[in-house]
């Protein structure tokens, strides 16, 4: 292992909604000298909830898993889920299981908070983002409505990226890019919000500090981790920043991430603010802006209709004019949290193929049209889409995405790029220098180029128009 490191070793976390996966990454050359990976439970039925315990001995298993390089890093940094509420007591225990992401369950709250805060423009123009229910303060209002004796006996509130930065270091901190998915930073200000913490009946105190980019939250001060005392730990940042950090991005530079969630997303030196609530206006990790859209139906979604028809994922078929909205586990964007699946235009001669073949139109329409506010007609349309995620290794992902959105597109040979941008941002902070500079000095974008194609007018309005029509069922 030794041989191969040109530099020092850094360490890359990954704590996503299903796993933790860890890098040991050589912080000159990008390199990738050690990995590991450990599952997550997430509980069925009508929430999403983890034991965020499960999420350290997740990664205390995937450092393990690398050996003696984990032993050797010099610093480590956390890219973590976005939006979940981890509670903890007096003595940092959780009070409850982290209400997670992708919980639907907060949408009264949701719409609650934005009438009772002066509606979807206040809250954009202040916080930068319209509070959906995946929004952490949304799941706040939710725990003090469903939970009171819970959120009374709560002394610290936590996003995952923040809990296992607070047992790495001791140190409650956080970053700007995390931050700033809770509802209670604000984007206007670079800071908490008093007035909406009062409003939600959470005190400050009881929230981590915001670093500085490129600020250290601490040093490893944990023994029961493979890693060594004093090495740098970086302050981390949301999943999404981590990648964009991963992929070394240039303002401008448009991403469609395909995964447990969808989500587009470019760097952008101005601030959003976009009332209608689609786009979310959040920093990034580095200093600027990450416009972002997310989907709760991406790729589960699709294989679950797969294995509905009893077909391989890839097994699409052309032709048809049948529409499959696939929100199985309603919807953020559209903004539709009591929506199911929704299939219109079945036909005798209709083939399984075809149906599998709607329901990724389905999803890559919600993406795509998404992805038209997140650049708001600044980006030409020649500029190649970075397609990333799980979804990114697939044929049928990658040949819907071009035929519903007329882009050239690019997939990054580089893999599991949240740990990958951790790892720039560990290294970042090790080395002193800019952690996407890092990653473009990695060549972490490289890879297979498709050429654009005329986009497919035709589905593109039919699944336009299923929607349009189809909305009073989708709205549950």
């Amino acid at each position: 292992m030794g041989a191969q490191a040109a530099g020092p070793l850094v360490v890359g976390v990954d704590s996503s909604t299903q796993s933790t996966k860890a890098l040991v990454v050589d912080a000159e050359t990008g390199v990738v000298v050690a990995r590991g990976q450990a599952p997550h439970t997430v509980s069925g039925g009508e929430g999403r909830q983890s034991d965020p315990r499960q999420w350290w001995r997740a990664l205390g298993e995937a450092l393990t898993q690398c050996g003696d390089a984990a032993r050797q890093a010099s610093a480590v940094s956390v890219g973590g889920q976005q939006h979940g509420l981890v509670t903890l007591d007096a003595a940092g225990e959780p009070v409850r299981p982290a209400i997670l992401w992708n919980d639907v369950r907060p949408a009264a709250q949701s719409a609650r908070l934005i009438a009772e805060r002066g509606g979807a423009k206040a809250w954009a123009d202040r916080v930068g983002s319209v509070p959906t229910p995946a929004f952490t303060v949304a799941k706040w209002a939710w725990l003090q409505a469903n939970e009171p004796s819970a959120a009374a006996g709560t002394a610290a509130v936590r996003l995952p990226h923040e809990y296992l930065v607070e047992r790495l270091t001791g140190q409650a901190v956080t970053d700007r890019g995390d931050a700033s998915g809770t509802g209670w930073w604000a984007s206007s200000t670079g800071s908490y919000d008093a007035d909406i913490l009062a409003h939600v009946g959470l005190d400050p105190k009881a929230l981590p500090r915001v670093a500085l980019p490129g600020e250290a939250a601490g040093t490893v001060h944990a023994d029961d981790l493979p890693l060594p005392h004093g090495a740098l730990v970086a302050a981390g940042t949301g999943d999404n920043m981590a990648a964009a950090l991963g992929l070394g991005l240039r303002p401008g530079q448009p991403v469609l991430s395909l995964g447990t969630s969808g989500t587009v997303y470019a760097v952008s030196a101005h601030r959003p603010t976009d009332p209608t609530g689609v786009v979310a206006g959040f920093a990034d990790a580095r200093g600027d802006w990450l416009p972002l859209a997310c989907t709760l139906n991406c790729t589960l979604a699709v294989d679950r209709v797969a294995a509905l028809l009893g077909r391989d994922r890839e097994a699409v078929e052309a032709g048809g004019e049948v529409v499959m909205l696939p929100f199985l586990d309603g919807e953020r964007t559209p903004n539709l949290p009591g929506a199911s699946g929704l299939v219109h235009g079945l036909r005798h001669e209709t083939t399984a193929g075809q149906l599998l073949q709607a329901a990724y139109d389905g999803a890559v329409f919600a993406l795509l049209e998404a992805l038209d506010r997140v650049l708001d007609g600044d980006i030409a349309a020649d500029v190649p889409l970075l397609l990333i995620g799980g979804g990114a290794k697939g044929r049928a992902w990658r040949e819907t995405v071009r035929r519903l959105s007329g882009r050239p597109v690019v997939v990054p040979e580089a893999q599991e790029l949240v740990a990958l941008g951790a790892a720039a941002q560990a290294a970042g902070l090790l080395l002193g220098e800019d952690p996407a500079a890092v990653a473009r000095r990695w060549g972490t974008a490289r890879g297979a180029e498709y050429e654009a194609q005329e986009r497919d007018a035709a589905a593109w309005e039919r699944i336009r128009a299923t929607l349009t029509h189809g909305e009073a069922l989708l709205r549950g």
